[in-house]
Protein backbone atom coordinates (compact mmCIF):
# COMPACT_ATOMS: atom_id res chain seq x y z
CA UNK A 1 0.00 0.00 0.00
CA UNK A 2 1.52 3.19 -0.94
CA UNK A 3 1.80 5.90 1.87
CA UNK A 4 1.13 9.62 1.42
CA UNK A 5 4.15 10.38 3.33
CA UNK A 6 7.41 8.61 3.03
CA UNK A 7 8.58 10.63 6.65
CA UNK A 8 6.17 12.89 9.51
CA UNK A 9 8.43 14.58 11.88
CA UNK A 10 7.13 14.86 15.68
CA UNK A 11 9.06 17.46 17.12
CA UNK A 12 9.79 20.95 18.69
CA UNK A 13 8.60 23.99 16.79
CA UNK A 14 10.83 27.22 16.76
CA UNK A 15 12.43 30.03 15.17
CA UNK A 16 16.72 29.60 15.62
CA UNK A 17 18.19 32.99 16.28
CA UNK A 18 21.86 32.31 15.47
CA UNK A 19 24.44 34.52 16.45
CA UNK A 20 28.70 34.23 16.66
CA UNK A 21 30.77 35.10 19.59
CA UNK A 22 34.23 33.91 21.47
CA UNK A 23 34.33 31.76 24.73
CA UNK A 24 34.54 34.77 26.67
CA UNK A 25 30.58 35.60 26.11
CA UNK A 26 29.71 32.46 27.24
CA UNK A 27 31.38 32.51 30.25
CA UNK A 28 30.56 35.97 31.44
CA UNK A 29 27.00 34.79 30.18
CA UNK A 30 26.94 31.37 32.09
CA UNK A 31 26.73 29.53 29.07
CA UNK A 32 28.04 25.90 29.31
CA UNK A 33 29.36 25.19 25.73
CA UNK A 34 28.41 22.83 23.36
CA UNK A 35 25.06 21.90 24.91
CA UNK A 36 21.51 22.80 25.03
CA UNK A 37 20.49 24.53 28.10
CA UNK A 38 16.25 25.27 28.40
CA UNK A 39 15.79 28.76 29.36
CA UNK A 40 12.87 30.78 30.19
CA UNK A 41 11.64 33.90 28.99
CA UNK A 42 13.17 36.61 30.76
CA UNK A 43 16.11 34.77 30.19
CA UNK A 44 16.02 34.52 26.39
CA UNK A 45 15.00 38.17 25.96
CA UNK A 46 18.18 39.49 28.19
CA UNK A 47 20.10 37.16 25.84
CA UNK A 48 18.78 38.37 22.90
CA UNK A 49 19.85 42.00 24.08
CA UNK A 50 22.95 41.06 24.70
CA UNK A 51 23.81 39.43 21.55
CA UNK A 52 25.65 40.71 18.39
CA UNK A 53 24.30 40.79 14.87
CA UNK A 54 21.73 37.46 14.53
CA UNK A 55 20.31 35.37 11.83
CA UNK A 56 16.52 34.14 12.72
CA UNK A 57 15.29 31.54 11.01
CA UNK A 58 12.42 28.89 11.41
CA UNK A 59 13.55 25.72 13.37
CA UNK A 60 13.74 22.74 15.63
CA UNK A 61 15.56 19.82 15.48
CA UNK A 62 12.97 17.51 13.62
CA UNK A 63 11.61 20.48 11.46
CA UNK A 64 15.13 20.50 9.88
CA UNK A 65 15.08 17.56 9.29
CA UNK A 66 12.07 17.24 7.57
CA UNK A 67 13.05 20.23 5.67
CA UNK A 68 16.25 17.95 4.55
CA UNK A 69 13.82 15.30 3.15
CA UNK A 70 11.40 17.72 1.51
CA UNK A 71 14.50 19.92 -0.17
CA UNK A 72 15.13 16.21 -1.91
CA UNK A 73 11.88 15.74 -2.94
CA UNK A 74 10.67 13.48 0.01
CA UNK A 75 6.88 13.81 0.80
CA UNK A 76 6.89 14.71 4.12
CA UNK A 77 4.53 16.31 7.21
CA UNK A 78 5.49 18.00 10.17
CA UNK A 79 3.90 18.09 13.68
CA UNK A 80 4.30 20.48 16.33
CA UNK A 81 3.42 23.22 18.02
CA UNK A 82 3.29 26.88 17.57
CA UNK A 83 1.06 30.22 18.84
CA UNK A 84 -1.08 31.86 16.84
CA UNK A 85 1.38 35.33 16.78
CA UNK A 86 3.72 36.40 14.20
CA UNK A 87 6.96 34.28 15.02
CA UNK A 88 4.46 31.11 14.64
CA UNK A 89 3.27 32.60 11.62
CA UNK A 90 6.29 32.34 9.91
CA UNK A 91 6.91 29.38 11.55
CA UNK A 92 4.05 27.39 9.99
CA UNK A 93 4.71 29.26 6.38
CA UNK A 94 8.37 28.35 6.08
CA UNK A 95 7.39 24.62 6.89
CA UNK A 96 4.75 24.85 4.01
CA UNK A 97 7.43 26.74 2.01
CA UNK A 98 9.88 23.65 1.79
CA UNK A 99 7.25 21.56 0.60
CA UNK A 100 6.35 19.86 3.89
CA UNK A 101 2.53 19.45 4.87
CA UNK A 102 2.32 21.36 8.18
CA UNK A 103 -1.45 21.51 10.28
CA UNK A 104 -0.81 21.54 14.16
CA UNK A 105 -3.30 23.69 15.36
CA UNK A 106 -1.75 26.90 16.26
CA UNK A 107 -2.14 27.68 20.32
CA UNK A 108 -4.57 30.70 20.80
CA UNK A 109 -3.34 34.48 20.87
CA UNK A 110 -4.75 34.14 24.63
CA UNK A 111 -2.33 31.56 25.47
CA UNK A 112 0.08 32.35 28.43
CA UNK A 113 3.18 31.32 26.44
CA UNK A 114 4.79 32.13 23.30
CA UNK A 115 6.28 30.79 20.10
CA UNK A 116 9.46 29.23 21.30
CA UNK A 117 12.96 30.36 20.05
CA UNK A 118 16.50 29.22 20.46
CA UNK A 119 19.45 31.33 20.66
CA UNK A 120 22.35 29.33 18.94
CA UNK A 121 25.95 30.77 19.92
CA UNK A 122 28.45 29.76 17.72
CA UNK A 123 31.84 30.28 18.46
CA UNK A 124 34.82 30.42 16.23
CA UNK A 125 35.65 26.58 16.53
CA UNK A 126 32.22 25.77 14.87
CA UNK A 127 31.12 24.44 18.44
CA UNK A 128 27.21 25.87 19.10
CA UNK A 129 25.57 26.24 22.24
CA UNK A 130 22.12 26.86 22.27
CA UNK A 131 19.56 28.59 24.85
CA UNK A 132 16.52 27.10 24.54
CA UNK A 133 13.03 28.61 25.40
CA UNK A 134 10.43 25.97 24.44
CA UNK A 135 7.38 28.51 24.76
CA UNK A 136 3.78 26.48 23.46
CA UNK A 137 5.92 24.23 21.88
CA UNK A 138 6.52 22.43 25.10
CA UNK A 139 2.59 21.83 25.05
CA UNK A 140 2.62 19.35 22.26
CA UNK A 141 -0.41 17.20 23.38
CA UNK A 142 -1.69 13.62 22.24
CA UNK A 143 -4.86 15.90 20.32
CA UNK A 144 -1.95 17.38 18.02
CA UNK A 145 -1.36 14.01 16.58
CA UNK A 146 -3.75 12.81 14.04
CA UNK A 147 -3.78 9.07 13.64
CA UNK A 148 -4.77 8.87 10.01
CA UNK A 149 -1.59 10.99 9.13
CA UNK A 150 0.80 8.66 11.20
CA UNK A 151 -1.18 5.39 8.98
CA UNK A 152 -0.27 7.03 5.93
CA UNK A 153 3.65 7.61 6.83
CA UNK A 154 6.12 5.13 5.80
CA UNK A 155 8.18 6.29 8.90
CA UNK A 156 7.53 9.10 11.45
CA UNK A 157 10.37 10.39 13.22
CA UNK A 158 10.13 11.88 16.97
CA UNK A 159 12.99 14.68 18.37
CA UNK A 160 14.00 13.65 21.75
CA UNK A 161 14.21 17.20 22.77
CA UNK A 162 10.50 16.91 22.70
CA UNK A 163 10.47 14.89 25.40
CA UNK A 164 11.10 17.75 28.01
CA UNK A 165 6.87 18.30 28.24
CA UNK A 166 4.03 17.33 30.31
CA UNK A 167 2.39 14.94 27.76
CA UNK A 168 4.69 14.27 25.09
CA UNK A 169 5.64 10.85 25.86
CA UNK A 170 1.72 10.53 25.65
CA UNK A 171 1.32 11.98 21.87
CA UNK A 172 5.06 9.89 21.11
CA UNK A 173 3.19 6.71 22.17
CA UNK A 174 -0.16 7.70 20.37
CA UNK A 175 1.25 8.34 17.03
CA UNK A 176 3.41 5.08 17.14
CA UNK A 177 0.42 3.01 18.07
CA UNK A 178 -0.91 4.39 14.88
CA UNK A 179 1.98 3.90 12.64
CA UNK A 180 3.01 0.41 13.82
CA UNK A 181 -1.01 -0.07 13.15
CA UNK A 182 -0.52 0.86 9.54
CA UNK A 183 2.57 -0.96 8.69
CA UNK A 184 4.32 2.21 9.13
CA UNK A 185 8.06 2.37 11.04
CA UNK A 186 9.15 4.22 13.81
CA UNK A 187 12.36 6.46 14.10
CA UNK A 188 13.89 8.52 17.04
CA UNK A 189 16.76 10.46 17.78
CA UNK A 190 18.28 11.13 20.84
CA UNK A 191 19.00 14.59 20.53
CA UNK A 192 21.45 15.58 23.45
CA UNK A 193 23.37 13.83 26.72
CA UNK A 194 21.55 15.79 29.11
CA UNK A 195 18.38 14.92 27.22
CA UNK A 196 19.11 11.80 27.75
CA UNK A 197 20.06 12.12 31.35
CA UNK A 198 16.61 13.32 32.24
CA UNK A 199 14.74 11.01 30.30
CA UNK A 200 17.12 7.37 29.78
CA UNK A 201 14.45 5.26 31.60
CA UNK A 202 11.52 6.46 29.26
CA UNK A 203 14.05 6.58 26.21
CA UNK A 204 14.92 2.99 26.69
CA UNK A 205 11.21 1.88 27.30
CA UNK A 206 10.47 3.49 23.92
CA UNK A 207 13.43 2.10 22.01
CA UNK A 208 12.60 -1.98 23.65
CA UNK A 209 9.23 -1.66 22.58
CA UNK A 210 8.48 0.71 19.83
CA UNK A 211 11.48 2.36 17.70
CA UNK A 212 12.90 0.83 14.24
CA UNK A 213 15.95 2.77 13.45
CA UNK A 214 17.98 4.63 16.32
CA UNK A 215 19.74 8.38 15.85
CA UNK A 216 22.23 9.34 18.08
CA UNK A 217 26.04 10.28 18.43
CA UNK A 218 29.17 9.45 20.51
CA UNK A 219 28.69 11.40 23.25
CA UNK A 220 24.73 10.28 23.63
CA UNK A 221 25.65 6.53 23.19
CA UNK A 222 27.97 6.98 25.85
CA UNK A 223 25.61 8.61 27.77
CA UNK A 224 22.44 6.17 27.03
CA UNK A 225 24.70 3.65 27.86
CA UNK A 226 26.45 4.57 30.92
CA UNK A 227 29.53 3.44 29.67
CA UNK A 228 32.95 5.07 28.18
CA UNK A 229 33.44 2.15 25.95
CA UNK A 230 32.07 3.46 22.64
CA UNK A 231 31.99 -0.15 20.64
CA UNK A 232 30.51 -1.91 23.55
CA UNK A 233 27.60 1.02 23.64
CA UNK A 234 26.87 0.66 19.60
CA UNK A 235 26.76 -2.96 19.87
CA UNK A 236 24.19 -2.46 23.06
CA UNK A 237 21.81 -0.02 21.09
CA UNK A 238 22.29 -1.89 18.06
CA UNK A 239 20.54 -4.62 19.57
CA UNK A 240 17.35 -3.15 20.80
CA UNK A 241 16.49 -1.52 17.14
CA UNK A 242 16.27 -2.77 13.53
CA UNK A 243 18.75 0.31 12.30
CA UNK A 244 20.92 1.83 14.37
CA UNK A 245 23.02 5.05 12.54
CA UNK A 246 25.75 6.75 14.90
CA UNK A 247 27.39 9.78 14.17
CA UNK A 248 31.34 10.49 15.23
CA UNK A 249 31.86 13.51 14.11
CA UNK A 250 35.10 13.75 10.98
CA UNK A 251 34.97 10.32 11.93
CA UNK A 252 31.75 9.87 9.78
CA UNK A 253 29.39 7.36 10.84
CA UNK A 254 28.90 3.79 11.73
CA UNK A 255 25.39 1.62 10.57
CA UNK A 256 24.81 -1.29 12.45
CA UNK A 257 21.60 -3.68 11.15
CA UNK A 258 20.82 -7.34 10.93
CA UNK A 259 23.88 -8.49 12.68
CA UNK A 260 26.03 -6.57 10.38
CA UNK A 261 27.97 -3.17 10.91
CA UNK A 262 29.75 -0.38 8.39
CA UNK A 263 31.99 1.98 9.15
CA UNK A 264 31.09 5.08 6.64
CA UNK A 265 33.92 7.71 6.37
CA UNK A 266 33.46 11.59 6.00
CA UNK A 267 35.32 13.76 3.52
CA UNK A 268 37.11 16.40 5.78
CA UNK A 269 35.58 20.24 5.56
CA UNK A 270 36.05 22.99 7.04
CA UNK A 271 33.25 23.48 10.31
CA UNK A 272 31.94 27.09 10.62
CA UNK A 273 29.23 26.33 12.20
CA UNK A 274 27.78 22.04 13.63
CA UNK A 275 23.76 23.53 13.93
CA UNK A 276 21.79 21.05 12.51
CA UNK A 277 24.31 18.41 11.72
CA UNK A 278 22.88 16.09 12.91
CA UNK A 279 19.33 16.89 12.13
CA UNK A 280 21.05 16.76 8.30
CA UNK A 281 22.11 13.45 9.21
CA UNK A 282 18.65 11.93 9.59
CA UNK A 283 17.09 13.47 7.10
CA UNK A 284 19.23 12.58 4.34
CA UNK A 285 19.68 8.71 5.74
CA UNK A 286 15.80 8.78 5.87
CA UNK A 287 15.26 10.17 3.02
CA UNK A 288 18.34 7.72 0.93
CA UNK A 289 16.22 4.30 2.82
CA UNK A 290 12.73 5.54 1.59
CA UNK A 291 13.97 5.69 -2.18
CA UNK A 292 15.87 2.82 -2.31
CA UNK A 293 19.39 3.00 -0.72
CA UNK A 294 21.35 0.21 0.90
CA UNK A 295 22.36 1.11 4.22
CA UNK A 296 25.97 2.27 3.91
CA UNK A 297 25.06 4.14 0.81
CA UNK A 298 22.12 6.11 3.06
CA UNK A 299 25.17 6.54 5.29
CA UNK A 300 27.40 7.96 3.23
CA UNK A 301 24.81 10.12 2.00
CA UNK A 302 24.32 11.51 5.48
CA UNK A 303 27.40 12.53 5.91
CA UNK A 304 27.43 14.28 2.54
CA UNK A 305 24.56 16.16 3.79
CA UNK A 306 25.60 16.82 7.34
CA UNK A 307 29.22 17.91 6.07
CA UNK A 308 27.48 20.44 3.47
CA UNK A 309 25.63 21.77 6.93
CA UNK A 310 28.49 22.51 8.69
CA UNK A 311 30.47 24.77 6.06
CA UNK A 312 28.13 27.77 7.30
CA UNK A 313 26.20 29.64 9.45
CA UNK A 314 22.45 28.05 10.15
CA UNK A 315 20.87 24.87 10.96
CA UNK A 316 19.99 24.10 7.25
CA UNK A 317 21.49 23.04 3.60
CA UNK A 318 22.17 25.85 1.44
CA UNK A 319 23.67 23.48 -1.08
CA UNK A 320 21.64 21.53 -3.75
CA UNK A 321 21.97 18.00 -1.96
CA UNK A 322 20.68 15.99 -4.76
CA UNK A 323 23.84 17.56 -7.17
CA UNK A 324 26.08 16.58 -4.49
CA UNK A 325 24.67 13.02 -4.07
CA UNK A 326 25.45 13.01 -8.27
CA UNK A 327 29.12 14.50 -7.85
CA UNK A 328 29.97 11.69 -4.81
CA UNK A 329 28.03 8.87 -7.42
CA UNK A 330 25.42 7.97 -4.98
CA UNK A 331 22.39 9.37 -7.36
Amino acid sequence: MTKAFNVVGIGNAMVDILARCDDAFLTEAGIEKGIMQLIDMPRAVDLYSRIGPAQEVSGGSAANTIAVIAALGGATAYVGKVKDDQLGHIFAHDMRAQGAAYETTLAPKTAEDETGRCIVLVTPDGERSMNTYLGVTEFLTPDDIVPAQMADAEWIYLEGYRFDGPDSHAAFAKAITATRAAGGKVSLTLSDPFCISRHRDAFRAMIRDGVDLLFCNRAEALAMVQSDDFEACRTALAAEVEIFACTDSENGCYVHAGGQSWHVPADPVQIVDATGAGDAFAGAFLWGITHGADLPTAGRMANVAAGSVIQHIGPRPVADLTALFKEQGLG
